[in-house]
């Protein structure tokens, strides 16, 4: 992605209405591409799933969407057995690798998986034919070859169906947060707070358990499983996050239980800069590949971190993301927003960076991995330019008017002070906390595989921003 392409609004879906009038069910809380891009998915907090599909009628220099169909995949229940209930708000949507016209996904709620199958059906009906009645008859009823009219089938209509071809359940005691399918296309893992299980897409009623965190006295729990993703390219390998700010690398060619990590990505921290927040403020809420595997990005509530595959101890870069809420973490703690759970995607071009923010601003960080800086020595001194959008109706104004200029600027890379920590991403100073919208939180967003577009999740609506 380079320095001088602009990033403009393209398309918008959902009702544009006040956030105070909104219907909890229909707040989006996944976004996800598929792997060509021509598709995109949304799950929303009343177990709907919602499919977009390219609209290729348009002039290929723009991204535009349309409505493909839509389908209930999640119902609430009721766990008799514990007194609970089971919301189904959908959690993680996964495409799957297509080899016919059907479309494949994953979508998953707190406790069940299931797979989907999406194909265009034509509906054929018989034409009109001699048994249509005594006027399709010939006239004295001359019966030749010619006036013979065999029946025939037309299209008359066409009909996107859902069928659920799997359903994977009973297997998690925790809540599900994340599912990743694997490169082989054959097997996916599912995480919970304390367990990560191993699935075969064909085989619904029998899974492995590959990590388990759980001691054998609860109250000597210390860290929960936060996100977990497979390499994108070597079938064995599979990270997960944790609350304690940690990221481990594990070999299933190993063990059949991966307790003991092939590698653990953390950085030192001076326990002199500990505080009451830190614990929280340092959970990892998303981690991801690079599409090439060589890189991990992750995201706590204030940073986001760029690792290196081969260096474990510390992150080559260091992206601060909240600095300017760092006085007001209190605050942050008394309404709850510092549990929020922000996501974070690479581009396809594994070289740039995006996270969300408050007041319905989105930040794309980009060349945030430049190969030449990598080295030691150069860690930390380079500026980092960052790009913040707003996804909301300032976008249609500024479209109407031709003029959408995203704010640009300059930051330092690293933890050390810099100019931009006083600023917050709305580029207002941190003085004006309380005009920060902590409502209008952007959590869930996805990148194109192949270009510069991204679909981004503002409560009930969905925008796509696009540099084409």
């Amino acid at each position: 992605m380079t320095a001088d392409e602009t990033w403009k609004f393209s398309q918008c879906f959902g009702d544009k209405g006040d956030i105070e009038n909104i219907t909890e069910a229909d707040i989006i809380s996944t976004v996800e591409f598929d792997h060509s891009g021509d598709f995109l998915a949304t799950g929303d907090k009343g177990g709907r799933v919602v499919l977009f599909e390219r609209n290729q009628s348009k002039k290929k220099q723009s991204c535009e969407y349309k409505f493909f169909t839509e389908f209930q995949s999640h119902d609430a229940e009721f766990d008799y057995l514990k007194s609970l209930e089971i919301e189904e708000k959908i959690n993680k949507i996964k495409w799957l690798k297509s080899s016919n016209n059907a479309l494949y996904l994953l979508s998953t709620n707190d406790k069940t998986i299931k797979l989907w199958k999406i194909n265009e059906r034509q509906i054929k009906l018989v034409s009109e034919n001699n048994l249509n009645g005594l006027n399709s008859l010939p006239s004295n009823h001359n019966l030749t070859l010619k006036s013979l009219k065999l029946p025939q089938l037309q299209i008359h209509d066409k009909l996107i169906s859902a069928q659920p071809k799997k359903i994977y359940s009973n297997a998690h005691a925790y809540h599900i947060n994340s599912i990743s399918i694997n490169s082989d296309q054959e097997t996916y893992l599912s995480s919970d707070d304390l367990r990560i299980n191993l699935w075969n897409l064909g085989i619904a009623d029998q899974s492995f358990n590959i990590v388990d965190i759980k001691p054998t006295n609860m109250e000597e729990l210390t860290e929960v499983i936060t996100s977990s993703e497979f390499h994108p390219n070597h079938c064995n390998i599979f990270m997960y996050s944790s609350s304690k700010g940690t990221i481990k690398l594990a070999d299933m060619r190993l063990n059949s239980l991966c307790d003991q990590h092939a590698k653990i990505y953390e950085e030192y921290l001076d326990p002199s800069s500990h505080n009451f927040f830190t614990e929280i403020t340092s959970s990892i809420s998303d981690v991801k590949f690079s599409n090439d595997g060589r890189f991990i990005v992750s995201r706590d509530y204030m940073t986001i971190k760029i690792w290196d595959l081969a260096m474990e101890n510390k992150p080559i870069k260091t992206i601060n993301v909240h600095e300017h809420l760092r006085e007001r973490l209190c605050d942050t703690y008394e309404n709850d927003a510092i549990f929020d759970k922000f996501e974070v995607q690479f581009s396809g071009d594994n070289k740039s960076i995006m996270t969300g923010s408050y007041n319905n601003n989105f930040m794309i960080y980009p060349n945030a991995i430049n190969e030449e800086d990598d080295d030691e020595e150069n860690d930390g001194d380079n500026d980092q330019e960052e790009i913040i959008l707003q996804a909301d109706k300032s976008a249609f104004k500024s479209k109407k008017s031709g003029g959408h200029n995203p704010m640009r600027r300059r930051m330092m890379s690293g933890s050390g002070g810099s100019s931009h920590n006083s600023h917050s991403s709305n580029g207002s100073n941190s003085n004006d906390f309380d005009e920060i919208d902590f409502k209008k939180s952007i959590l869930h967003l996805s990148w194109h595989p192949k270009e510069n577009s991204v679909a981004i999740a503002a409560t009930n609506n969905l925008y796509i921003f696009s540099t084409l």
